[in-house]
């Protein structure tokens, strides 16, 4: 069965009957698991091992694991740092930033995929403007060249460990004061802003192969009067024309106060999959979920299910040998130095 174009999440720790009928719907392609879904590195690795042999290709299975204030394994995982420290250690040593960028980039790759899990939504390439509370530390520096950079180093570092990386939130969030979480953001700066500086990033990875983006639940209110991700000027003339973005485009979450005004689950992922998306994530809404996928029934993207396909993840290692490989000590031991032990965890 192909992967579908819907991304689910899971109540807790173990999969239940329900979820299991769920996600063998085939418009099901995956599930993103958050700190819920985790007690011990153990039960991860069992659970996704039990979501991978549901289906053939099996199911994608991702998470939000930034670093900083968005990692949602703790126990058992290596604490990473905010991007912003990187930022920092940039603007004193460019060399180094770039060489601890591709290093921890290899470490939260490397440790996720050693539980299985296919890919991060990560790197976060939003430019740190200073107004944006949820994006914040999030994003590695105000500077568009700064971030491409550092954003480079780190998904070289996640591919070397087996994984593709998810740049976010295209054309940028950084901008805007409103947190999509909790309410539509628009942006009323200039598009050639927007183009010559936020998206700037986006344009360096996407000629770097990166496979995978999200666009975000913004209104760029110069350009056009729809969130990006409900946006066809957004994801097919600018993403897939202008810069020629060849890989999979996943929306961000459905069940975000952002998408409110867009009509219920159903007509939400309608709407995204029409502008551009690849897959469809909805979030804490097992409802929302069902009406995704009953909307969606019938939908055929061979193009779009072979992006999909090449998020899975490669080679994993045993978590006993890669605590045994020295660039595994190596990297921990350089989270370890960055460490920011005020920094809490961001519920999004």
């Amino acid at each position: 069965m192909p992967l579908g174009p819907v991304m689910l999440d899971l109540e807790g720790t173990t999969l239940t009957a329900a979820e299991q009928r769920l996600l063998c719907h085939p418009m099901a392609g995956g599930v993103i698991l958050f700190t819920r879904n985790f007690q011990s590195v153990e039960q991860l690795t069992e659970l996704v091992t039990r979501i991978h042999a549901l289906r053939d290709p099996h199911l994608l299975v991702a998470v939000d694991h930034e670093g900083g204030r968005v990692q949602r394994f703790r126990e058992g995982f290596t604490k990473l740092p905010p991007m912003a420290r990187l930022g920092e250690v940039y603007d004193r040593n460019p060399a180094e930033a770039r060489r601890r960028s591709r290093l921890l980039g290899w470490l939260m790759a490397a440790e996720l995929r050693a539980a299985g899990v296919d890919f991060s939504f990560a790197p976060v390439l939003d430019l740190a403007h200073g107004c944006s509370g949820v994006i914040g530390d999030r994003a590695f520096h105000r500077s568009p060249h700064v971030v491409a950079d550092l954003a480079v180093q780190w998904m070289r570092g996640m591919r070397s460990a087996g994984m593709e990386a998810v740049g976010k939130h295209f054309p940028g969030h950084g901008g805007v004061r409103a947190d999509s979480h909790l309410e539509l953001p628009v942006d009323e700066r200039p598009q050639r802003d927007i183009l010559t500086d936020d998206m700037l990033p986006f344009e360096r990875l996407i000629e770097q192969g990166i496979a995978g983006l999200m666009p975000a639940h913004v209104v760029y209110y110069r350009a056009d009067g729809l969130p990006a991700g409900f946006s066809r000027y957004w994801l097919r003339d600018i993403l897939r024309g202008q810069l020629r973005f060849q890989g999979a485009i996943f929306s961000d979450d459905l069940s975000m106060a952002a998408t409110e005004t867009f009509g219920d689950y159903g007509e939400r992922a309608l709407k995204a999959q029409a502008a551009g998306c690849d897959m469809m994530l909805v979030c804490n809404h097992p409802e929302g979920a069902a009406q995704a996928l009953d909307a969606l029934a019938g939908h055929e993207a061979p193009v779009a299910m072979a992006r999909l396909a090449r998020m899975h993840g490669r080679r994993a290692p045993t978590w006993e040998a890669l605590r045994k490989d020295p660039d595994w000590e190596a990297a921990v031991a350089l989270a370890g130095s960055m460490d920011d032990s005020s920094n809490m965890e961001l519920p999004v």
